[in-house]
């Protein structure tokens, strides 16, 4: 609800409580009206107390069941974001957040969570329900600021309340990374082209890395140019983490993205200890007969000495070995389909996803290397981890579940 200044034929101002319904305006209130402009000052002021009376309040006619039922069905957006603000606001001044002094940053906060959406739905959100009339372009331009000069401080008093929670010391980390892209025609020194994990490979991006703690409490996040490879973001972040808070030095866990023998190397010359998703295919040969020799069953786990000090893990789950086959099929299927069309010539023969089931076929036909779709069944439902940590299989294994909650 909001308060609304109407001018009249008469020369008159009428002051009107106004509420969105089913994106229709209706006046719930008039306040009164006048010709007076201080009058009409204080009218708006006694329609904005009413509408902060009403605010959580709602009359209810028990003696007329429907009627009850409606009025709440009617009124149910404006119940639900006034209890919930009311809750996110006591968890918000707990958590510390009041501590940045600037009122829109918690209005930006609470809509985030109540209605998630643009920052044209975010202005109407703020319009329709706190009467704010806030334009568009200054939304974005808030981003900036919040940026510029609150970054720090919202990360820590993130980092000190995921501190508190996790009871005082934080032993384990996660770290991944995403990209965003933004719907301009032109790069600048941050946002560029690169690999988008959206499809958008046209945009310009920019790659942003995650890092929380257990259970999916932040910890901070840094962003880098859209062309940047990911695997070169993880150690920056960590170190600068480490370096800011004065911490000793986490067990780090990320998933495959991030494996490379580079990384694993400033790991360990930096004295990390880590859980690392493995890519089991690309081991030597040696190390490949090493896994496939395993019988293991569903559930089932092992540890094997891998390379340079390090251990990798292997398992196997019924489960996820349907959902490997599940994906090897469909990825036949949409060859197949392809081949009838003509639509594949020999540079499309490669390493690149389903693309290495393609073969030659004399000097001119493309046909599906069905051995090799057949041989990679041998590999399905078995995951890999490497790590350098101390810590027995089963716990291993555990942590790194925990990746998905970044």
């Amino acid at each position: 609800m909001f308060v609304r200044k109407k001018p009249n034929k008469s020369g008159k101002i009428s002051v009107q409580v106004i509420e969105k319904k089913s994106g229709k305006y209706k006046v719930v209130k008039t306040v009164g009206s006048s010709p007076d402009l201080d009058t009409v000052e204080r009218l708006v002021k006694e329609g904005e107390q009413w509408i902060k009376s009403q605010r959580g309040l709602l009359e209810l006619p028990f003696n007329n069941e429907k009627q009850a039922v409606q009025n709440v069905l009617d009124n149910i957006a404006g119940i639900t974001v006034t209890g919930t603000e009311l809750l996110l606001g006591k968890i918000f001044d707990m958590i510390g957040f009041n501590a940045v002094k600037d009122e829109l940053f918690r209005w930006l906060v609470f809509s985030r969570l109540c209605f998630p959406g643009s920052k044209l739905k975010t202005t109407e959100y703020l319009f329709n329900f706190h009467g704010l009339s806030i334009e568009v372009h200054a939304l974005y331009r808030y981003m900036d600021k919040l940026y510029n000069n609150y970054k720090e401080t919202v990360q820590l008093i993130s980092f000190e309340h995921t501190r508190k929670i996790l009871g005082g010391s934080i032993n384990v980390v996660f770290y991944d990374v995403t990209t965003l892209y933004f719907e301009i025609d032109q790069e600048d020194d941050l946002r560029k082209t690169g690999f988008s994990k959206e499809g958008k490979h046209q945009n310009p991006q920019i790659v942003l890395g995650l890092l929380v703690g257990l259970e999916g409490y932040p910890l901070a996040y840094e962003i880098f140019e859209g062309n940047k490879f990911e695997g070169h973001t993880m150690i920056p972040v960590i170190e600068k983490f480490k370096t800011k808070y004065n911490l000793p030095a986490p067990v780090i866990i990320a998933d495959s993205g991030l494996l490379s023998k580079k990384n694993i190397e400033d790991l360990v010359e930096k004295g990390y200890e880590f859980i690392l998703g493995a890519r089991l295919k690309t081991g030597g040969k040696g190390q490949k007969s090493k896994v496939l020799s395993l019988e293991l069953c569903n559930g089932e786990s092992t540890i094997l000495d891998w390379e340079e000090g390090l251990k990798m893990v292997v398992s196997y789950s019924e489960k996820r070995a349907r959902k490997d086959r599940s994906n090897r099929e469909r990825g036949l299927k949409k060859l197949e389909k392809q081949l009838r069309s003509g639509k594949l010539n020999k540079s499309h023969i490669n390493n690149r996803g389903y693309n290495k089931y393609l073969k030659m076929e004399g000097e001119i036909k493309i046909e599906i290397d069905r051995a090799r779709f057949e041989q990679d069944s041998r590999w399905d439902g078995l995951k890999g981890y490497i790590t350098n940590t101390r810590l027995g299989k089963d716990q291993i294994i555990e942590n790194y579940n925990n990746l998905w909650k970044i």
